[in-house]
């Protein structure tokens, strides 16, 4: 251990975070998450008996670097946007698939249930995740039990335990009825993929409306479900990092002083188009908060105007999304492309004061693409392993690949006509 490390790990909190090691040349090569960083950094570098990977992975640490959140669950979800964004070699090479975990649910069961899976399948089912740590996961979900009940195997009509613990909706005792359970499995559903902020809003309005419409009993669920998740709050807190400092998000940081913003970008959007030689043409639009992904507020477009024109499709997207008052207005925008791209689309956001990134891949669409980037003031190659260009890659990655699953859905739907 170096002097400088020894020194850093001598300042480490008692507080939950996730922490990131590495190696000489400032590499992220392993992201982990701690109820406590000052214990679990430490472990590494203790005189106690290790796997053979373990070892390997602590002589290659040079250099860690940490952030401070407010709960366990907080971290356990921001380790793993950090994983998807650096892809460490070291959480590659240690790591246990069974601990990769989705939350599966299929609202087109007659009586949904919710279950846990590894492996997500095209089987029409709802998936959130994935996540590392399937322990902790299963244990936020048992949590979120107490205000959305909920089935945990195929519905067979016969009552139990969890009936009589209030842990089921009861449809079996007529204590609910399907439709009433569908719907708030719908809320249980935004609630986890960070849909938060706006579901505690609408369970305050109508748990008011229903009140002065003398609607009793549905004025106290909505209270009961709002003073609930009001108090997971102070435990659980998800993937848009609502109480995250984001000034500590070094990417967030290095963006913000290559296009001179004020302060770190809270929204960036990321956009693609998708089609198949004209056919099915489709545009995405990815939402990060944070500097890290928020599912919820992610948006799919089918093309209207043009076929097998990428720059007509990109301006008809930028431009109906841009009519959505209802939506956050983005402080940054990414597009996969370059020059022609960026000031295709610059009159479109000018009038927002929206700056737009362009991500040149010159056609190398491969993990392994160089990061250049495209911006009013000028062109970039970024290094690969710098922050920045992990989240660039990030967005345009995933606005990429959900472009491309909402094309091949459109696909298999014009094969079935």
């Amino acid at each position: 251990m170096n002097e400088v490390l020894k020194q850093k790990l001598s300042k480490l909190p008692a507080s939950p975070g996730v922490y990131f090691h590495k190696n000489k040349d400032g590499e992220i090569i392993y992201v982990g998450k701690a109820a406590v960083l000052k214990n679990r950094v430490r472990q590494y570098f203790q005189n106690t008996k290790k796997d053979v990977k373990t070892e390997a992975l602590v002589k290659e640490i040079f250099d860690t670097d940490w952030i401070v959140v407010d709960t366990e669950m907080d971290a356990l979800f921001l380790e793993s946007e950090m994983i998807k964004r650096y892809m460490p070699k070291w959480n590659i090479l240690l790591r246990d698939d069974k601990t990769v975990s989705y939350v599966r649910i299929n609202m087109k069961d007659e009586v949904p249930y919710i279950s846990f899976t590894r492996n997500p399948v095209d089987d029409k089912a709802t998936y959130i995740g994935p996540f590392y740590g399937k322990s902790s996961v299963e244990r936020a979900v048992r949590i979120l039990r107490r205000v959305f009940p909920y089935y945990t195997k195929p519905y067979t009509g016969r009552k139990s335990l969890d009936t009589d613990l209030g842990l089921t909706p009861g449809i079996e005792i007529n204590r609910c009825s399907a439709s009433d359970y569908k719907r708030n499995l719908k809320k249980l559903i935004r609630y986890l993929e960070g849909d938060r902020e706006k579901l505690l809003k609408e369970l305050e309005k109508t748990m008011k409306e229903e009140a002065k419409a003398g609607n009793y009993e549905l004025a106290a669920e909505a209270r009961d479900q709002l003073f609930g998740l009001r108090e997971l709050k102070k435990r659980i807190v998800f993937s848009d990092k609502e109480f995250l400092d984001i000034s500590s998000d070094r990417a967030l940081k290095q963006l913000q002083e290559l296009l001179n913003l004020a302060e770190p970008p809270r929204r960036i959007e990321g956009y693609d188009i998708s089609h198949q030689s004209g056919k099915d043409t489709v545009g995405s639009m990815v939402v990060f908060l944070n500097g890290t992904s928020a599912r919820s507020e992610y948006r799919k477009f089918k093309v209207r105007t043009s076929t097998n024109d990428d720059l007509k499709s990109l301006k008809e997207v930028i431009t109906r999304r841009l009519k959505h008052s209802e939506w956050d207005l983005p402080d940054v925008i990414v597009v996969d492309g370059g020059k022609t791209q960026v000031n295709a689309i610059l009159p479109l956001v000018e009038p927002f004061g929206i700056p737009v990134i362009g991500r040149d891949k010159s056609g190398d669409h491969s993990k392994s693409a160089k990061v250049r980037v495209v911006t009013v003031l000028g062109e970039f190659e970024l290094s690969n392993n710098s922050h920045l260009a992990r989240l660039i890659a990030r967005i345009d990655e995933e606005s990429h690949r959900f472009a491309i699953t909402y094309h091949s859905l459109l696909k298999r739907k014009s094969m079935l006509k």
